[in-house]
């Protein structure tokens, strides 16, 4: 059954959104200004070139920053283990992790190898071989 329309209210008495948006002044808002991205200093993608354990920062002339610390420690022939490699960051163990994942491997891409020694797992990065 439907209600008759004797029931209900008049529309200048309503509330919602009826007659209220019609009323309303549209306001212009100010376009937003576009912010510039930042540009950040990258390494370059083969910093172990020259066969030597010279650290990136060195090469560039600036100062370390943890990346370049930790890729220092990877290039020693003995490599370096999560826990050291944590220690010279101050990052936890799994960010030392996705670091080696991320960075090492998939940005930077340089080989890393793994091996366990002495019921430790020590990690190094492989110069490139000249051809």
């Amino acid at each position: 059954m439907q209600k008759s329309s004797r029931n209900r209210k008049p529309l200048s008495t309503r509330r919602g959104r009826g007659k209220a948006l019609t009323t309303m002044k549209a306001t212009k808002t100010a376009p937003r200004p576009v912010r510039e991205p930042t540009k950040r200093a990258t390494l370059p993608s083969s910093p172990a070139v020259g066969g030597g354990v010279v650290s990136v920062a060195a090469k560039a002339g600036k100062r370390t920053n943890k990346q370049a610390k930790l890729l220092d420690l990877l290039r020693h022939p003995a490599g370096a283990t999560i826990a050291a490699l944590s220690d010279a960051s101050g990052w936890q163990q799994h960010s030392v992790r996705g670091f080696l994942a991320g960075v090492v491997r998939k940005r930077l891409g340089l080989e890393l190898v793994s091996s366990f020694e002495a019921d430790q797992r020590t990690y190094r990065v492989v110069p490139a071989k000249q051809a």
